[in-house]
């Protein structure tokens, strides 16, 4: 195993990158027993080192120069600047915050808060509480804006449903079943479709958003867990933790077309903004596999910190 490199501040490691490099995004990693974010460089696959963050981060979103996590340990969102590479504000959510989302117009921020049964709303960037919703599944996992930022799907780990919350009246509007512990919920771009990982079922479930209902179920690997989307709308990736591995789904057809082997228990994932690579966390190796969407090949399993929860890119 090679050195993890040195926690420095991100501002002094971008320093020493190239232009071409700059110009790519960023992946960031919330590793919840090391308490850091690793930051990896996409273009050429670098972990370019570590921000030291809360106690237990574990969800993550980033945007316009910030990424936020919630820290499971003290119950709080952390705001992290990433040029500086330092916390730069701590926000008090609720006991055990798990993922914490970012609207497509990134002023509102969305954490699901497990031991409140609730979601927080907020605005960005500065992390202002405007809201606390409740809803009815136990132990909220998942809080995820529409593309239009109109609704919000809550995934809960006690729950066989997915709550539904109108963003602008501030309250839970509907409950759409679903199988055993749902976890990570992707839409398609055009927000017809939203797409749930349920864990115990081993399905991937797809809901058709204007009828708030379930239309498929698509069988997935043991204790499927992550859901990202591709940006041309024809493909959802799905984590599977036990087996470990990430499948690819056509939305046409419905159907599994290709599984990649990855590190162990693989969870939370995300895609270039170009859609051309996918990263995904996991969480008992302590990497990140990076899987090629065309070719559906694994690229590199990138070394980070230990228990790394999910990935966002910036």
């Amino acid at each position: 195993m090679r050195p993890r490199l040195p926690k420095l501040l991100l501002a002094t490691l971008i320093a020493a990158f190239s232009g071409a490099a700059l110009a790519a995004p960023f992946a960031y990693v919330p590793n919840e027993k090391s308490a850091t974010v690793s930051v990896i460089d996409t273009a050429g696959d670098q972990r370019l080192g570590d921000i030291p963050a809360g106690q237990r981060p574990r969800g993550i979103a980033a945007g316009d120069g910030r990424v936020y996590l919630t820290d499971g340990k003290t119950g709080s969102l952390l705001i992290v600047d990433t040029v500086a590479g330092k916390l730069v504000k701590t926000v008090p959510v609720g006991d055990s915050p798990e993922g914490v989302s970012l609207s497509a117009d990134g002023k509102l921020l969305a954490v699901a808060v497990e031991d409140d049964n609730s979601v927080v709303l907020l605005a960005a960037p500065l992390g202002k509480e405007l809201a606390r919703i409740k809803v009815h599944g136990k132990n909220p996992e998942h809080a995820v804006f529409s593309p239009d930022g109109r609704w919000l799907y809550v995934s809960a780990e006690e729950a066989e449903q997915v709550d539904v919350v109108d963003v602008k009246a501030r309250k839970q509007v509907a409950s759409i079943p679903v199988g055993k512990r749902p976890r990570g919920i992707g839409f398609l771009p055009d927000g017809s479709r939203a797409y749930v990982a349920s864990e115990m079922t081993g399905k991937v479930y797809v809901i058709d958003t204007a009828e708030r209902r379930v239309i498929a179920e698509i069988t997935a690997g043991q204790y499927p867990a992550g859901i990202a989307v591709h940006p041309d709308g024809k493909r959802v990736f799905v984590s599977n933790g036990r087996d470990p591995s990430v499948m690819a789904i056509d939305v046409a057809s419905n159907t599994v077309v290709a599984t990649i082997e990855v590190g162990k228990r693989p969870w939370n994932m995300a895609i270039t903004p170009d859609g051309a690579k996918l990263y995904v966390a996991n969480g008992r190796s302590g990497t990140v596999s990076v899987i090629d969407t065309a070719s559906y090949k694994k690229l590199a399993d990138i070394e980070v910190g230990e228990l790394p929860w999910g990935v966002s890119i910036r």
